[in-house]
């Protein structure tokens, strides 16, 4: 069983066993600009939305499928394109294909160089490091690819394997009022 996607059987995008995945791809003309991916715990818009508020600046067109959980977008000022799947003639893939295209690609690196062998509580690692190599396979200074990790490395905090493997439940924003 895969740790991402659609579970046969249930309805939706309902889940018991398997992971939820969102993706976002930018369109860079007829392919593929950035990505952004993250494990979510559910399809509802209360998961979404933090997704696509890191993920894309208010006012960009967002082209999703008819889930209803992307109902917040337009009042989250976003413009919001809808392609409903539903009874078309084309599969999903042919109507959304960047994020069809990204998320065939993460299947197969994660089933062929990680043998399938990842956990769900690892992925997001999984997916951080996808998403980074992704976005820099079109870099004109390749070779600076390690010295940019290390950059990264040496300025982030260290995390300690009991944080990785244990990781605690991120608190909520305090809101500071002004006087």
């Amino acid at each position: 069983m895969l740790p991402w996607g659609l579970e046969e059987g249930l309805p939706g995008r309902l889940n018991l066993k398997k992971t939820l995945v969102v993706v976002a791809a930018q369109e860079d003309g007829p392919g593929l600009g950035r990505i952004r991916m993250r494990q979510i715990s559910d399809a509802s818009a209360e998961s979404l939305m933090p997704f696509v508020r890191a993920s894309a600046e208010p006012g960009s067109l967002i082209h999703t499928d008819g889930w209803l959980g992307y109902l917040p977008l337009a009042r989250n000022g976003y413009l919001h394109e809808v392609t409903f799947l539903k009874g078309k003639t084309k599969t999903p893939s042919e109507l959304l294909p960047r994020v069809h295209r990204v998320i065939s690609l993460l299947k197969r690196w994660l089933l062929g160089t990680h043998q399938g062998a990842v956990s769900h509580k690892h992925l997001d690692y999984y997916l951080d490091e996808f998403t980074f190599r992704f976005n820099r396979r079109r870099s004109r200074s390749r070779g600076k690819l390690f010295f940019r990790l290390a950059q990264q490395a040496v300025a982030v905090d260290p995390v300690p394997y009991d944080r990785i493997v244990h990781p605690t439940p991120k608190a909520k924003p305090q809101s500071v009022g002004a006087t």
